[in-house]
């Protein structure tokens, strides 16, 4: 139980946190990215680093996500541990040889000889009409690409560990956060995505997910928004007598494939819920993990609820109809039992 006088911290708080108590302990860790200094990002997760590290280690780039991205990986090599900021996932188009063919293919390229220590965090997510060019997730992106690890945090705790654990690791690591959980009034937020967070530092392991809320009729996996999607969802199927149990992923890569196994073997029926799109994405790859390991654990078909193969639209009427939601979770669990044998 949630004590009162336990302080409580927005995902971009969380981070900033994070970043800071390393970078006191770390001199080779330095911030960079567009509005990153003085603007604290666009998301608030750098706000009050400037004024702490000065502008030599929180440094504001041009707009040229290739040219800083690039010169982060050279640094990486160097020795240094730097954190970079890609303003929106949407942006990877313009710099994707710097990310996947240096970022995550040096340490391979030099036989192991080469370590690229460093974090480039990403904003994903729709639903405040930014158009097509600001509101992807593109997560089966990133995790598809072998050479990365890639973590999604649904809440203020999980990302102060996932940032600690990233900024200390050895291999590159995306770190894909959802705008929608940053706690940015301009932005609206999810208030669950809004914990308690202890002030001393931690980890989080990456690679392994959580079971958020138990049950016995169905599994819900999802990760970032989706996950308070799919709580929401489990608590309207509750008052139906159904027994929803929901599992974070946190992590994409390496992906918690056991969590997910022992969860569907307990429940016997899987929902996958990821605001990606639908193919050749994370849905496909859940779904897979669990029927070609043991198939005869299902007791239906797994469904998932993901965003349509279509751009993502500026009008809100339109955005809002493709996004996922506890509506369109709960449509996909009667479709589900409408299908199952008397």
């Amino acid at each position: 139980m949630t004590k009162s006088n336990e302080r409580k911290l927005t995902i971009a708080r969380a981070m900033a946190e994070a970043t800071a108590q390393e970078m006191r302990l770390d001199p080779s860790v330095f911030v960079m990215g567009e509005d990153i200094a003085a603007l604290g990002g666009v998301y608030g997760n750098t706000r009050g680093l400037l004024e702490e590290f000065g502008p030599e280690r929180i440094r504001d780039t041009p707009i040229s996500e290739t040219a800083f991205i690039g010169a982060a990986v050279g640094a990486a090599q160097d020795g240094m541990r730097p954190v970079v900021e890609l303003m929106f996932v949407d942006f990877f188009g313009v710099c994707f040889d710097a990310i996947y063919n240096l970022m995550a293919k040096n340490i391979y390229f030099s036989g192991g000889n080469l370590k690229v220590p460093m974090v480039l965090m990403t904003s994903t997510g729709g639903g405040y009409s930014d158009g097509g060019q600001h509101s992807q997730c593109l997560y089966g992106t990133f995790a598809h690409l072998p050479g990365m690890k890639v973590v999604a945090p649904s809440n203020a705790y999980d990302a102060k560990g996932l940032m600690t654990a990233a900024m200390r690791d050895d291999s590159p690591v995306v770190y894909m956060y959802h705008k929608g959980l940053q706690g940015m009034g301009w932005l609206g937020t999810e208030p669950a995505a809004t914990v308690h967070v202890p002030e001393e530092r931690y980890t989080l392991e990456i690679g392994k997910a959580k079971v958020v809320r138990q049950g016995k009729d169905v599994t819900i996996v999802s990760l970032g928004m989706g996950v308070h999607n799919a709580l929401k969802a489990a608590k309207k199927l509750e008052a139906d007598g159904v027994s929803a149990e929901v599992v974070d992923l946190v992590s994409l890569v390496p992906l918690d494939r056991d969590t997910i196994r022992a969860s569907v073997a307990k429940t016997g029926r899987l929902i996958v819920v990821d605001e990606d799109y639908q193919s050749y994405g994370v849905s496909g790859e859940v779904i897979a993990s669990v029927t070609e390991h043991d198939i005869s654990v299902l007791k239906a078909a797994p469904k998932r609820v993901a965003f349509p193969d279509v751009p993502i639209p500026f009008a809100r009427v339109m955005e809002q109809h493709c996004l996922p939601n506890p509506v369109k979770i709960v449509a996909a669990w009667r479709d589900m039992s409408a299908m199952q044998p008397a």
